[in-house]
């Protein structure tokens, strides 16, 4: 599968194997940089496993994504001299990362666990208040941040880099004016997959809830932080099993909230912000198919014995 981000003026797209950026400068010329994945579940097999490989995945693509935003402030912004902004390093983009974290979780999880509490909600009245309050929360956030104007030429890209991925599964010629026909939403989507966090954890503590009942405060609040990354895991095996049955129609149904979310993080691209997509996809996909054709040649040349 392929996939991206939208970064600052650019795309970053990524393969099983490499992940590159493509960033519009403000001289108009396109800059690209890519890097190979080693991730850890192409060495360990249990890696690899329903449910855990979500949770990997997670967190190989927000270590990607806050790289691929430092490189992309470096060719995006320039000074008066025309020379290249710098770009940040490690601990700051650990750091980045770390915030993100922090904030997104008390923010989405702990916050409307804690809004329902002080309502004074209980039974399983209190998993659903809490579920409408999350999904209410992220709703809200995402509109309001798709009015900063800055952020409107991101969501640009965005809409740039579903375009070409849509145009790709449909064996479309990459070129910006053929890409420009395909639609900017897919299923496959980090905002359907977060939609779909926030829905799967109401059955989840529902669950919870049956098992123990009304906990404390403290147990409240713990659930809601360490249950995330199974939440997180469930939520990308039914993206992942979505993105390769997309003509079901039940499935259509249930993804259509999801769907319908990535209006408020998409906007419609120009040709010139397809064309920055398509460039880091080629760049991936090119990498990949010579990744390819090396290992087929290095198997070739150390057969593996089978012992009947």
């Amino acid at each position: 599968m392929y996939g991206g981000q939208a970064v600052i003026e650019g795309v970053m797209m990524r393969s099983p194997s490499f992940w590159a950026v493509a960033v519009r400068k403000p001289n108009g010329e396109l800059a690209d940089v890519w890097r190979p994945i080693s991730s850890p579940m192409k060495r360990h097999w249990f890696l690899r496993l329903p449910v855990i490989r979500g949770v990997m995945a997670l967190g190989e693509s927000l270590g990607i994504g806050f790289r691929a935003l430092a490189i992309s402030t470096r060719f995006a912004i320039e000074d008066e001299d025309g020379e290249e902004g710098f770009e940040l390093g490690g601990w700051a983009i650990a750091s980045m990362f770390i915030f993100a974290i922090v904030f997104a979780v008390g923010l989405f999880k702990v916050s409307p666990a804690v809004i329902t509490r002080l309502l004074s909600v209980s039974g399983v009245w209190f998993v659903l208040v809490e579920g409408a309050i999350r999904v209410s929360i992220l709703v809200i956030y995402m509109a309001l941040v798709s009015l900063i104007p800055d952020l409107r030429r991101v969501f640009a890209y965005h809409g740039a880099e579903h375009r070409v991925i849509n145009a790709f599964e449909a064996e479309e010629e990459l070129t910006p004016e053929k890409a420009m026909p395909y639609s900017v939403i897919h299923p496959r989507c980090g905002t359907a997959f977060l939609l779909w966090v926030m829905v799967l954890a109401i059955f989840v503590y529902a669950f919870i809830y049956y098992l123990f009942g009304s906990l404390d405060w403290y147990w409240l609040i713990a659930t809601r932080i360490f249950m995330l990354l199974p939440i997180a895991g469930l939520a990308y095996e039914l993206i992942r099993f979505a993105g390769k049955h997309r003509r079901s129609r039940v499935l259509a149904a249930l993804l259509a909230p999801g769907l319908w979310l990535q209006r408020l993080t998409t906007r419609e691209p120009s040709l010139d912000e397809v064309e920055v997509a398509i460039a880091a996809f080629k760049r991936v996909y090119e990498l990949e198919a010579e990744h390819a054709v090396e290992r087929e040649a290095s198997t070739a040349e150390h057969p593996i014995d089978v012992m009947a």
